[in-house]
């Protein structure tokens, strides 16, 4: 028996990050939960103050494979180097020859650029380049492989 989790990504701006990663993985947001017309009916039944309604973001792998992702805003800003990352995926695993894999990191990076990530670093492998490290808009860490 596995026991169900999410990430939850402290922030500074749930809604863009939240904006941000839906694009990136193709989630969406998360469901109102079950007896509620709305999120903000949820808000106001837990008795949450109006000025906090803008503190979280929700996302949902809408295919229920993967965990849950949870924007919360916090008052710090990011200082260090994530000790936790994301790999984004793109090139299909080390089981894909180099020269088809890394074609497809490369236009995932270009997409993610596109969304507003930047590029840290590019790491290579004994074929060529490998992986890239990049930064979501807040400055988060990631990877794509």
């Amino acid at each position: 028996m596995t026991t169900l989790w999410k990430l939850t990504i402290d922030c500074s701006s749930p809604a863009l990050l939240a904006r941000f990663w839906s694009e990136a993985l193709g989630y969406e947001p998360a469901p109102v939960p079950a007896g509620y017309g709305s999120w903000q009916e949820w808000l106001i039944a837990y008795e949450v103050p109006e000025d906090e309604w803008e503190d979280g973001a929700y996302l949902h792998d809408p295919t229920g494979a993967a965990p849950s992702l949870t924007f919360l805003r916090v008052p710090e800003a990011k200082t260090v180097k994530n000790r936790l990352h994301l790999d984004v995926q793109a090139g299909g695993g080390q089981q894909v020859p180099w020269d088809q894999r890394w074609p497809r990191v490369a236009a995932e990076v270009e997409r993610l650029t596109g969304l507003g990530a930047t590029v840290l670093q590019q790491h290579d492998g004994p074929d060529g380049p490998d992986h890239v490290v990049m930064a979501d808009p807040e400055g988060n860490e990631f990877c794509v492989v």
